[in-house]
């Protein structure tokens, strides 16, 4: 029988990458919440990326979806996929 993981090491970086909004705003289950504090803890490249990314939003404040037009969602959608490689170029 294995161990289970120790907590902070069951979760990857790109999980934590995938995860940063949800955690910020609180939208976490606790167990998963737990999990990335523990990963904080242990990473300083995660909990760096978390204090950009807080300081993002201390800068920029917020922008709902709502008040966005709807080319500026598609151009954001678009730009999000092709930086994730989840489409091809031209596509």
């Amino acid at each position: 029988m294995t161990e289970p993981a120790k907590p902070g090491l069951s979760i990857h970086c790109a999980d934590i990458v995938e995860l940063v909004t949800d955690y910020l705003e609180g939208a976490l289950d606790e167990p998963t919440a737990a999990e990335v504090e523990a990963h904080l803890a242990l990473c300083d490249g995660c909990d760096t990326y978390l204090e950009q990314m807080r300081e993002t939003i201390r800068t920029l404040g917020r922008v709902e979806v709502e008040s966005l037009s709807d080319q500026a969602v598609t151009d954001l959608t678009s730009a999000f996929r092709n930086f994730h490689g989840l489409e091809s170029p031209g596509r």
